[in-house]
């Protein structure tokens, strides 16, 4: 086997900016043709009908000039900013796939916000074999190999949407009584047991900590997984005695998420426990507060929010043609909930915490294969270029 030979990135791959692909309107549809893509995680970000400024010298890398983020694509495309670098590869020395492939295990720092490709990334420096058949033959074999991990990846994410399934099942028949055998009295407004919403603050939040500034939760502060207030990634800000008796938070109270780009996270709910109570929320955020806890059980509410029934209204009447959805008080306070004793209530959370405890378990253990799978996939890389395949 012949000696591999070291080249910058930027020998190996001629950028372009851009510009002329970018497109003029993001009011896509999935009816069209031409996907409009980023670099990142979403890839493509909906549809146009665009017929001008279509890439189309292909294959190509695109490259987040921003988080070095990339993709390998191979089909006719637009794009949504300049933020990008078009990558095409030197045909004489390597294949496109090939070093698209070797990028995916450079280790970067992209921590600060400036444009990398032609200062710092473009100079990296690799080793890739010296003909480009030796190159076909290490990409077959990891795509033989990433075809296996594929077929894996699709048996967790079916157990992942089953689980939903049973979720919505379980949910569905705690609401109609099925579950506990309970009675169920009707429907009746959420607006009849809470004081009316109240939204956070607007103020500006920071992370430096003092003895003045208090914790604000923020939307990444929700875990509606759990149903609990998250403690990661926590802002501060200092609140007079007045603008903090406005936002406080008692234990029983739910916060929840009001506005989003994501209509799926409108409506997304935690609820206040003892160790939350020092802390108060942003803007983002709604506080829904219980007149009575005699008549509607915190736990009982925070499930039902999570309810098919319960996530179709609130989807509907949050849907924006703008980008951001939104739900106000006067709708949430709109939403229908069904009645029961209180007692009848608190047997439905049992029995719901019981099935649910065994699903979210489930859900953990699947998530925790679906990153070794990621883990995987960077070992199967690193031996590719070490020449381990």
């Amino acid at each position: 086997m012949a000696e591999w030979k070291e080249y910058t990135l930027g020998e190996l791959l001629q950028y372009e900016q851009p510009t002329a692909y970018i497109v003029k309107s993001t009011d896509y549809n999935d009816n069209y043709k031409t996907p409009v893509l980023t670099a990142g995680k979403t890839f493509i970000l909906g549809y146009t009908n665009e017929r001008q400024g279509v890439y189309d010298e292909l294959p190509v890398i695109i490259f987040d000039d921003f988080t070095t983020a990339s993709q390998y694509v191979n089909f006719k495309f637009k794009v949504k900013s300049s933020a990008m670098k078009i990558l095409k590869a030197n045909a004489g020395l390597v294949l496109p796939k090939f070093v698209f492939y070797r990028m995916q295990i450079i280790k970067f720092d992209a921590s600060t916000h400036k444009r990398y490709w032609i200062q710092h990334y473009s100079k990296i420096k690799v080793k890739i074999p010296p003909t480009i058949s030796e190159q076909e033959h290490i990409i077959s074999r990891i795509e033989e190999l990433f075809s296996q991990l594929d077929v894996s990846v699709n048996e967790l994410k079916t157990a992942k949407e089953r689980l939903k399934v049973y979720r919505q099942a379980v949910l569905k028949e705690a609401f109609e009584g099925t579950l506990t055998g309970s009675e169920k009295i009707g429907m009746a407004p959420l607006g009849n047991y809470v004081e009316k919403p109240r939204y956070g603050t607007s103020k500006k939040c920071g992370y430096t900590q003092t003895e003045k500034r208090v914790e604000v939760y923020r939307i990444p502060n929700i875990d509606y997984a759990t149903g609990q207030i998250s403690h990661q990634d926590i802002k501060y800000s200092e609140f007079s005695d007045d603008e903090l008796a406005q936002i406080t938070l008692k234990c029983g109270d739910i916060l929840i998420v009001r506005s989003n780009g994501s209509v799926s996270l409108v409506g997304r709910a935690a609820l206040i426990r003892e160790i939350d109570i020092k802390g108060t929320f942003a803007g983002y955020l709604m506080r829904l507060r219980l007149k009575d806890k005699s008549s509607l059980v915190p736990a009982f509410l925070l499930y039902f929010l999570q309810s098919h029934e319960a996530r179709i209204y609130i989807e509907n009447k949050a849907k924006s043609t703008s980008g951001v959805h939104n739900i106000n008080s006067t709708e949430i306070s709109g939403l229908m909930v069904p009645i029961f004793r209180v007692d009848a209530q608190q047997c439905i959370v049992s029995a719901l915490e019981s099935r649910l405890s065994v699903c979210d378990s489930i859900e953990k253990t699947v998530d925790t294969a679906l990153q070794q799978v990621e883990a995987l996939r960077q070992s199967i890389l690193k031996k590719a270029f070490e020449g381990g395949l």
